[in-house]
């Protein structure tokens, strides 16, 4: 508009002359004006607009994670008093760029009367599922409290209830209880996925980058550093001993697998998998065992029992499902008699599964004649079902048996002892992670390589692997397979330490097996922590 008056205005002035021109650039001056103004309000308009805008994107930043809280305690832990602090909080994943990925709950105990703390062990303690919180091995023998349960295989009367943990292992170690993505409090951030942290491989690296971010806000890069992780915790643990020292230069003194699976193919009933039949075999006869479904000769020592359904499982039941269908008759009828034996299950049962006795089976046919099954995590735990029909179990009672008084628990303790108040649902248990990412689509998980590399490559890494009796979702005898099959040379076995107890998945739960299993982990996490400076090189 503007050029336009003022080629009108020249024009004038040629034709019209001065006076005219002089009306004209007057005229033209006061639209000038005008379009200035316009330009000057668009301008100051404009830049509202940009501080509208710039406001709206502060009020959707993320914000950043609250502060930790932090709570003083003490403890009396084998006659000594233990004064601790516990931290309680998020810490927050972000990428190279500095954007937030996610927020990841954990609750740390410190003690107190320590003068130099960064020598003092600092071990990272998680669950399994996936999809679990570290609430079980929180609240069940690690921490400074602890859920109580009767030792005997019974579910204790709701609410839940803590008591003082005599036995943890906080005399021995700082701890620090992480959460993963999607369980507990821990949430990606916001605008953010969460299916990019639900995987083995993607699982093992936000862990392991919280891991690295905690020790260095913490300051405790030069602590003897441990894991602790439980049922698929143990495939967490083992990815992470080897993505830790890649990925951040972190070097561990221990990793302790309390219920190992390490390798899913022993665990797998898949058709065409007859592993796990194997592997399974001397949890049942353990099962059958303590249910007191053996023959007199078997009840009589459980160790020398379970001795003989080892070889028997790796000798004779392993060659004749090998051979399949070119088993005689003869050779089936007598095999199923010797499976019957040690499993007590009926001949015509274990011929009818061709030989093959699943876990889905197993649990529902032990104890059927008195219309009871038996748990899963922990087979000494029976339940029963609307009838005693069909090949499966509606439940696992010894699930039911630890969720009602562990949930309630935390969710009292968390807000009313640490106090830390968080309206989120603590996700216990959740199914939300679901898919879950395999290591390789199409084949088994197996971490045990990725344990095998970071021991070569740090000769001074322990390993202590906990093993219940009772356990039937991740069996002793699998455990046992899977580091046989670790490596073949060097010092690996020596490296290695497995130990047993008889109770299930969660073997703290049976009194006696807590009080051992304290012993075991302090003595390990105290022999690795001061280990020689030269040791013998682990063979690759």
């Amino acid at each position: 508009m503007r050029i336009v008056g003022n080629m009108t205005a020249l024009v004038l002035v040629l034709m019209l002359g001065s006076a005219a021109a002089r009306a004209e650039q007057r005229e033209t001056a006061a639209q000038g004006a005008k379009e200035e103004a316009k330009t000057g309000a668009a301008k100051t308009g404009a830049a509202k607009t940009g501080a509208a805008k710039t406001a709206d994107a502060a009020k959707t930043a993320p914000e950043p994670a609250a502060p930790p809280v932090e709570t003083q305690h003490r403890v009396r832990i084998g006659g000594t008093d233990v004064a601790y602090t516990a931290t309680t909080g998020m810490l927050t994943l972000e990428d190279d760029a500095g954007k937030p990925k996610a927020n990841v709950f954990f609750i740390a105990y410190t003690r107190d009367d320590v003068d130099d703390r960064s020598q003092r062990p600092l071990t990272f303690s998680f669950n399994g599922g996936p999809g679990s919180s570290s609430v079980w091995l929180h609240l069940g023998v690690l921490g400074p409290r602890r859920v109580f349960m009767p030792d005997d295989p019974t579910q204790a009367a709701p609410p839940g209830r803590l008591v003082e943990n005599a036995s943890s292992v906080l005399d021995v170690t700082d701890l620090v209880f992480v959460d993963p993505v999607s369980t507990g409090y821990s949430r990606p951030a916001e605008g953010e996925g969460a299916k990019q942290f639900h995987g083995v491989r993607e699982d093992v690296q936000s862990v392991g980058d919280f891991i690295r971010l905690y020790l260095t806000r913490s300051q405790r890069w030069t602590s003897p550093k441990f894991l602790i992780g439980e049922s698929y915790g143990t495939t967490r643990a083992a990815g992470l001993s080897d993505y830790l020292q890649d990925r951040h230069g972190v070097y561990l003194s221990g990793v302790v697998l309390v219920s190992s699976i390490l390798n899913f193919q022993t665990a797998r009933f898949d058709e065409g998998n007859d592993l796990p039949y194997v592997l399974f075999l001397p949890t049942y006869t353990a099962t059958a065992w303590y249910h007191k479904k053996l023959a007199p000769e078997l009840q009589a020592d459980l160790k020398k029992t379970l001795d003989e359904a080892r070889r028997f499982a790796l000798g004779e039941y392993a060659e004749a499902l090998l051979n399949g269908n070119q088993l005689s008759e003869a050779d089936r009828q007598d095999l199923a008699q010797k499976v019957a034996r040690l499993t007590g299950l009926s001949p015509t049962f274990v011929e009818r599964v061709n030989l093959r006795v699943a876990i889905s089976r197993f649990t529902k046919e032990l104890l059927r004649e008195q219309r009871l099954t038996v748990g899963r995590l922990d087979s000494r735990y029976t339940g029963r079902d609307e009838d005693a029909a069909g090949d499966r179990t509606e439940y696992d009672p010894s699930m039911m048996a630890i969720t009602g008084p562990y949930t309630a628990a935390f969710n009292a303790y968390v807000r009313r002892d640490l106090k830390y108040e968080n309206d989120d649902v603590y996700e216990i248990l959740t199914g939300k992670v679901q898919p879950w990412k395999p290591q390789e689509p199409g084949r088994y998980t197996n971490v045990a390589p990725a344990l095998r590399s970071a021991m070569a490559r740090n000769p001074h890494l322990r390993v202590l692997v906990a093993n219940g009796y009772y356990d039937l979702a991740t069996p002793f005898f699998a455990t046992e397979y899977t580091f046989n099959h670790l490596a073949y040379d060097g010092d690996y076995r020596e490296r290695v330490r497995l130990t047993y107890y008889e109770a299930g998945h969660m073997m703290y739960i049976h009194g006696p097996s807590l009080d051992q299993l304290k012993q075991d982990l302090a003595t390990f996490i105290t022999a690795a922590a001061s280990a020689p400076e030269v040791m013998t090189s682990g063979g690759k």
